[in-house]
């Protein structure tokens, strides 16, 4: 069965987030292994200086690394990334399976950004378009249209 791993840096504290969250993840089961990794966020002071930020990205990095399941195909979420429909998004998820990949993964970096080294070990980068989300909505976002990309590919009536 393939697999959809879902990583995030932070947690879900607001239960209308997590109940949407979880109402997606488990409705992706049928159509997929799903696995969610939540990452602790790294704590950084109240106005970090860029220095303190890039160093807390680079924290974050390694535990990113270290999630990330092996040979999956890795797409992180990012402003600069590519803009996809939905369509789009079912299609390249079908070019991935038909590639043979098993796996993929996606990442949900934190409310500093994602450190470029992970953007470039990427081999796909989506951006939801150039608006800026909380980092706890993007979640159900994400799910969301992981969730419509294998409906699609399945040919339910979910995606009007």
């Amino acid at each position: 069965m393939f697999s959809v791993t879902l990583i995030t840096v932070g947690k879900l504290k607001e239960k209308f987030y997590l109940a949407a969250s979880e109402e997606y993840a488990k409705r992706l089961g049928g159509y997929c292994k799903f696995k969610l990794i939540e990452l602790v966020e790294v704590r950084l002071p109240e106005d970090p200086n860029p220095t303190e930020i890039a160093a807390g990205l680079s924290k974050e990095a390694e535990l990113i690394e270290a999630n990330v399941p092996k040979n999956a195909w890795f797409c992180v979420l990012t402003p600069e990334g590519r803009e996809l429909s939905s369509e789009d998004l079912a299609e390249k998820l079908r070019q991935v399976k038909n590639a043979g990949k098993s796996a993929v993964c996606f990442l949900i970096g934190s409310s500093f950004g994602i450190d470029p080294r992970i953007k470039r070990m990427a081999d796909f980068r989506l951006s939801f378009g150039p608006m800026t989300f909380p980092h706890h909505l993007m979640r159900v976002m994400a799910l969301e249209q992981i969730y419509r990309a294998e409906t699609i590919q399945a040919g339910t009536k979910y995606h009007k």
